[in-house]
């Protein structure tokens, strides 16, 4: 008896050991721990060395691969500077101002005395001397363009001229090559027969 109660033991655990593995190998594998994002501070700490706060009023506009922005900015504004201007100013315009500023800051390095306005001066400068060229330009197409009118009008003159002769010529071949014309004894000519008549009855008029 108690040979039979340890086989039947024995069969028990071994049929239940594959269904107690079965739900652990069709489980997936747990997912790996998630990384620490790792924030970049925007070049203007990065300069300044200090830390970049979540609400940074340089970050949107100084990006961390452009130190030399921030740079050339803050060499002639300087950053308390820059940051009171813009958090005076509403968030759509801070953009515009800041490349003002950076315009105007590599305008004043290249050109201490007179910045930017130099440059304004000189743009100016070239644009009355290309309006002076396009006035210059139009005056002479202007004349051009009666030079051309003047000639035109000539050429027209002349051949009206020269053709006057041979319409009057080709008239007047028309005419006496008409039914009806004039002969040198005074009779008037008709290419129709049935009225040879009137021949006879001008020829009086004419002796």
């Amino acid at each position: 008896m108690e040979s039979s109660e340890t086989t039947t033991t024995t069969t028990t655990t071994n049929t239940s050991s594959p269904l107690s593995r079965s739900p652990s190998s069709s489980s997936p594998p747990p997912p790996p721990p998630p990384h620490p994002v790792v924030v970049s501070p925007c070049a203007a700490c990065k300069i300044l060395r200090r830390r970049c706060v979540e609400k940074c009023v340089l970050a949107p506009y100084f990006p961390p691969n452009e130190p030399l922005k921030f740079t050339t900015a803050h060499r002639v504004f300087g950053a308390s500077n820059i940051i009171k201007f813009l958090q005076e100013l509403p968030e759509y315009q801070r953009a515009d101002a800041v490349s003002s500023m950076v315009y105007e800051a590599n305008a004043r390095i290249r050109d201490p005395v007179y910045g930017c306005a130099g440059a304004i001066c000189q743009l100016q400068k070239q644009v009355s001397e290309l309006q002076a060229q396009l006035a210059k330009a139009q005056a002479e197409l202007l004349n051009m363009q009666c030079q051309q009118a003047n000639l035109v009008a000539l050429i027209c003159m002349e051949m009206t001229q020269s053709q006057q002769p041979a319409l009057l010529q080709q008239s007047l071949d028309n005419f006496m090559n008409s039914p009806y014309s004039f002969q040198t004894n005074g009779s008037f000519n008709e290419d129709n027969n049935n009225n040879n008549n009137l021949g006879s009855v001008w020829e009086p008029l004419w002796t």
